[in-house]
């Protein structure tokens, strides 16, 4: 039971990360480098969870790395939207 507590406390943790990314579409003060970081964590406990037949790390870690992939997907496809231009590029136009 402590598994399950555990598993949908820090799962929900995510959510309001990846729904205020989803509806703002504001992704500047997400680090790249530390949500790839934390998607092979949470992939890397999921497949430990699956290697001890552990259904609340499955569960829980499976969910996760769903909506962590999905803020990654978000950061990697708006990181520019909200950029100003560069000084080059806008020489060049």
């Amino acid at each position: 039971m402590l598994g399950y507590l555990a598993g949908t406390l820090t799962t929900a943790a995510l959510l309001p990360q990846v729904w205020r990314t989803f509806r703002t579409r504001d992704v500047s003060g997400i680090s790249l480098r530390m949500y790839s970081i934390f998607t092979t964590g949470i992939a890397v406990w999921l497949a430990y969870g699956i290697l001890l037949k552990e259904t609340p790390m499955m569960l829980a870690n499976g969910v996760s790395l769903v909506l962590a992939c999905a803020v990654l997907v978000m950061k990697l496809r708006f990181r520019h939207a909200g950029e100003a231009p560069d000084k080059e590029n806008v020489a060049r136009a």
